[in-house]
């Protein structure tokens, strides 16, 4: 005869529920996941389109949801910089190829939802036209020229903080680009774009420091104490340190080229793969979020990026074979390949330029950096303080107008005269190229109008120093700017 069941029925019933609702709070725990965690791996091509578009691990932590990115010109163009002559994004300086659903050095990412991060390639992407109404030609790893970084993040901010940063405005906005489905509406509404407004509003409070020293302008960032004062890197007091680190974006092209050089402006590490982790920690990303194979790859193409080739025909082979004497004699010693002194730090007493990109960087912030990653299987131990700026090679060196650390000199033919006689004041940011004096169009009326004011007189903008060559008859130095442009 068969067992009889002498559980009551009310337990079977408790039970039969219990059952239910952990089934159901496993149905919620599953949606929220996929909603809100779950990773899509990126697919690329090549490794140029994942230089130009490939995630570098800020979406976690900084990234944006890319709806919300996508509205907030359309609705704040009133905190966009500029004249309303440029709209969208590219008020900014970004750049934005035809059918991409994001500029250049933005990734698209889905974590849950689609999300929007910076990468490498929003700063070392240059661009130039050969004439205002030209095509705008796009080179990767150059410096950026029309990319403002600092207006970029203010912007984020005065959006947020504006009264009009509702769920309302935002889903119908975002009803103009993309349906929705009901479940991603309540998401938006309730957690996505509130919590998108709080961190923008926090991140504004993080960059406050800012407001207190000189503008950053196009082309420059200052790439050190954003990290420093961050709460969860180095965590230094931005109230304790002044110090100025804005500086002219670097090229990142021919980096095989640097093999076993100071690298920065300063010198301040000579490991590529060390400078290419920190460099996408100091894009927002975390040590848990790096993707470090993929970053590995990006290295081995920044090895053997060559630079774009002069692209103008209007050049004097004869003079410039003069110049290549000229530079043989003057130059080669700190900016030949062979030169005893390139790659190396020289002393900033002995090249005479502005020192505030030096300060910036401390005995304090070598020690916290390289203590940064020492519980991850990759490490820093490269960092270091150095006295000086790190004598460059001069691969592609048309293209990496102004000139100096800071860029506080518009071109090579300026570069060639004594400080007194450089401009005191120009405008940059306008990419249309002037090839006879080797950089960008700087004044006039167009510049103006596009560009931004530099000031030399600002602290950490001095276009002192850095005089050799500055003796030369005039006919020498012409001869030298014809060279300057083969390399």
């Amino acid at each position: 005869m068969a067992p009889r069941d002498h559980a009551h029925p009310k337990s079977r019933r408790w039970l039969a529920w219990l059952a239910l609702l952990l089934a159901l709070g496993a149905a919620v725990a599953a949606t929220g996941w996929y909603k809100l965690f779950r990773e899509e791996p990126q697919h690329f091509d090549s490794v140029e389109a994942y230089y130009r578009y490939g995630s570098i691990g800020t979406e976690p932590e900084e990234g944006l949801p890319y709806w919300v990115w996508r509205v907030l010109p359309e609705l704040f163009p009133q905190h966009l910089p500029g004249d309303g002559e440029e709209t969208g994004y590219a008020a900014l300086g970004v750049v934005w190829e035809e059918g991409e659903p994001t500029p250049v050095g933005f990734s698209l990412k889905t974590i849950g939802f689609p999300r929007i991060g910076i990468n490498c390639a929003a700063c070392h992407t240059a661009t130039y036209r050969m004439a205002p109404d030209g095509e705008r030609r796009i080179v990767p790893a150059g410096p950026h020229q029309t990319f403002d970084p600092q207006a970029y993040l203010r912007f984020l901010g005065d959006a947020a903080a504006d009264p009009d940063f509702t769920a309302d405005n935002l889903l119908a906005a975002i009803r103009e680009e993309t349906e929705l489905s009901w479940l991603d509406r309540l998401l938006y509404r309730f957690l996505i774009i509130p919590r998108t407004r709080d961190g923008l509003l926090e991140q504004a409070e993080r960059f406050s420091w800012t407001e207190d020293r000189p503008r950053w302008g196009p082309g420059r960032i200052d790439p050190f104490n954003p990290v420093k004062f961050h709460p969860d890197l180095l965590a230094l007091d931005p109230a304790e340190d002044d110090t100025i680190g804005n500086s002219d974006i670097m090229p990142l092209w021919a980096m095989d080229e640097q093999e076993g050089y100071a690298l920065h402006w300063d010198g301040l590490n000579d490991s590529l793969t060390e400078v290419v982790l920190s460099g996408a920690i100091g894009d927002g990303a975390r040590p848990d979020s790096l993707p470090v194979e993929r970053l590995g790859e990006l290295e081995a193409y920044l090895r053997d990026l060559a630079p774009p080739a002069y692209p103008f025909d209007a050049r004097d082979d004869q003079m410039a074979s003069r110049g290549e004497v000229l530079f043989e004699e003057t130059c080669a010693n700190c900016h030949g390949p062979e030169g005893a002194r390139t790659g190396t730090v020289i002393p900033q007493t002995e090249v005479g330029t502005d020192r505030h990109r030096l300060a910036m960087w401390t005995a304090e912030s070598v020690e916290r950096y390289n203590a940064y990653a020492e519980d991850y299987p990759w490490d820093f131990d490269a960092f270091v303080k150095t006295d000086g700026y790190v004598a460059k090679p001069l691969t592609g060196i048309w293209l990496r107008a102004p000139y100096l650390h800071n860029g506080s000199v518009p071109t090579i033919e300026d570069l060639l005269r004594p400080a007194e006689e450089r401009p005191e004041v120009f405008y940059r940011g306008y990419d249309v190229y002037h090839p006879e004096r080797l950089g960008f169009i700087h004044e006039g009326e167009d510049a103006e109008r596009h560009g931004f004011r530099y000031d030399t007189r600002d602290p950490g903008n001095g276009n002192t120093g850095h005089e050799y060559g500055t003796e030369l008859p005039a006919e020498d130095r012409d001869a030298l700017v014809e060279y300057l442009k083969t390399l």
